[in-house]
């Protein structure tokens, strides 16, 4: 019990309560769009404490979320023969990028976070369609999962260049809540990896995860009934508009 709520007693209540409500509020965009979680997560509560804290904290809720979402489809072994080279690269950038960088408490870690938060609203906003031909797989797909790779190791946000490289893919939809959670669920288990090897992920950052994973599916669930009553399009531009807002204030002032 000590090692679940160890966490939230020395953080304070009105931490912990920024803690459960943030984890609520990220489940439910993810309920609503299909992603957003750890984003979501880690640009609030970047606000409040270290990326290395909130990203621990992110591990057990974004794992089984993504597996979750991993599990919808009938697509996997399809997708595992197409992706693998970019999901290998992912797992070993966050390796490297967990040596070479980290996501320590200093204040460039923050200004990272703000800065790759800032990237993915604007790329959501503006959303350029790209697409990308066949024969390019072989070396981008690689490449761009490499880069995923250093940028979760040092912000903790494993969705660029993840999430436009898929979208340009061509997928059709099934096949991209399904290829998503796959490159999601690669991302975690190495940030996890990496948080260990710097001992930012012990039994009580575990156990603090662990308990956020209840106000998470609350929040998942929580979107799934408004995706059936608002406007998913309206929803995601207001998500980018804001995200887009935090990235900026945390890539300025740290």
């Amino acid at each position: 019990m000590t090692t679940l709520f160890g966490f939230y007693q020395a953080i304070g209540p009105a931490l912990s309560l920024l803690v459960v409500l943030t984890f609520v509020l990220a489940g439910t965009v993810k309920g609503v769009i299909g992603l957003g979680l750890p984003t979501v997560a880690m640009g609030l509560l970047g606000l409040a404490m270290s990326p290395a804290q909130a990203a621990a904290l992110l591990i057990v809720p974004s794992t089984v979320t993504n597996l979750w979402q991993l599990a919808a489809g009938g697509h996997l072994r399809a997708l595992l023969r197409r992706l693998w080279p970019m999901q290998l690269m992912i797992f070993i950038g966050t390796l490297l990028g967990s040596v070479w960088l980290g996501i320590d408490s200093g204040a460039w870690a923050a200004h990272a976070l703000g800065a790759a938060l800032l990237v993915y609203a604007l790329y959501g906003l503006c959303h350029p369609g790209l697409h990308l031909a066949p024969r390019h797989e072989r070396w981008l797909g690689p490449l761009c999962g490499l880069v995923t790779g250093i940028i979760t190791a040092a912000t903790g946000v494993f969705v660029i260049p993840a999430v436009p490289y898929l979208q340009a893919l061509g997928l059709h939809r099934e096949q991209m809540v399904q290829a998503l959670g796959l490159s999601f669920t690669v991302s975690t288990l190495a940030l996890a990896v990496g948080l260990a090897g710097q001992g930012a992920l012990g039994g009580e950052a575990l156990g603090a995860s662990l308990v956020v994973l209840i106000p998470a599916l609350l929040g998942m669930w929580l979107g799934q009934c408004l995706r059936q009553r608002i406007s998913a399009v309206l929803f995601k531009r207001c998500f980018f508009i804001g995200l887009a807002l935090l990235g900026a204030h945390l890539a300025l002032n740290g």
